[in-house]
């Protein structure tokens, strides 16, 4: 027992020397290229206070000012003799009482936290993903039990729509989506993006089904049809939850490639996370910190689904 502790240990000694050697030969690297990095930037792209400035919309004069806590409200009068009362921060009040303002000057900012494009834009892969996930899901269940049915239509339709989807490239599917069927059936971009994942998850999701589904042995169709179950009783009482168990993990790395999968909408204009890492890109040239932010935000999403995945199959080795 000793010497199997010692061993681990070694082992995983082993493995912090090797991560720490890697990490020094990158960070080796970075000094060797001529490349200024700015990582206190990064912050601001994920959310940042915003200031809009408040306006006098005519020449007036500034009636009065009162403070309540944070806020401050300034009322004018107009040449037209309108009152008007504008809310802004205290602390960013630009005028005093009796001043003369004129058209257009500043009366004072009211500043608010908003989501940067990067924060945006992973919140678009989250929706993005998971939207096409579930119809994925739909797609590939109702696809695979297709595949084992005995109607020779159903199953050769579907050995079609797998085969053609998955011989494809996704990007090209992706196209024909938007610029095709966008244009035929007048759909947005959005529905576009989801609808070419969904369907190129779906032809995977069918192949895993339909290899869950076959290996559960027949005898449990057969003990399900004797206790006076019809088909569809038996595949959704007896068949498919057995299934669902044996196919979870495929199920997992499915769904995990597909948020990979889903920088490829930014092609088509969709503000995704990519495409908002491309656009901050474009206008602050801060190219390796925002590629190396996007790829952890990547990873922080397929890590958090794989550690959703191991907990329901925890759950489901209990029912064992």
């Amino acid at each position: 027992m000793v010497n199997k502790n010692v061993t681990s240990w070694s082992w995983s000694l082993l493995t912090l020397l090797i991560l720490f050697a890697l990490g020094t030969g990158l960070w080796i690297a970075t000094k060797k290229i001529d490349y200024t990095w700015r990582w206190n930037r990064v912050p601001q792209y994920f959310v940042y206070l915003n200031e809009d400035a408040i306006v006098v919309p005519a020449d007036a004069r500034v009636e009065k000012v009162d403070v309540v806590g944070e806020s401050a409200n300034v009322t004018v009068l107009t040449e037209y003799d309108e009152t008007l009362t504008y809310k802004v921060d205290a602390d960013n009040v630009s005028v005093y009482q009796d001043e003369t303002l004129f058209e257009g000057d500043t009366i004072g900012y009211i500043a608010e936290w908003r989501a940067g494009p990067l924060l945006v834009g992973l919140w678009t892969t989250l929706w993005l993903s998971a939207a096409a996930s579930v119809f994925g899901l739909i797609i590939g269940l109702v696809t695979g039990l297709c595949r084992v049915s005995s109607n020779t239509t159903l199953r050769q339709l579907s050995v079609i729509y797998v085969e053609l989807i998955r011989g494809t490239p996704l990007l090209v599917q992706i196209f024909i989506f938007y610029f095709f069927l966008g244009t035929v059936l007048d759909i947005s971009r959005i529905v576009a993006g989801i609808s070419a994942l969904a369907i190129f998850a779906g032809a995977y999701v069918a192949e895993i089904i339909r290899a869950g589904i076959q290996s559960i042995p027949k005898g449990q169709m057969e003990a399900a049809r004797s206790l006076g179950m019809n088909v569809p009783q038996a595949m959704i009482h007896i068949i498919l939850p057995q299934a669902f168990k044996r196919t979870l993990p495929p199920l997992a790395g499915q769904f995990i490639s597909l948020i990979k999968d889903s920088s490829l909408v930014s092609v088509i204009a969709i503000t995704d996370l990519t495409k908002s890492g491309r656009e901050v890109i474009t206008s602050t040239f801060a190219t390796f910190e925002i590629w190396f932010i996007v790829a952890l935000l990547y990873l922080l999403l397929t890590l958090s689904l794989s550690q959703v995945i191991a907990w329901v199959e925890r759950r489901l080795a209990v029912s064992d």
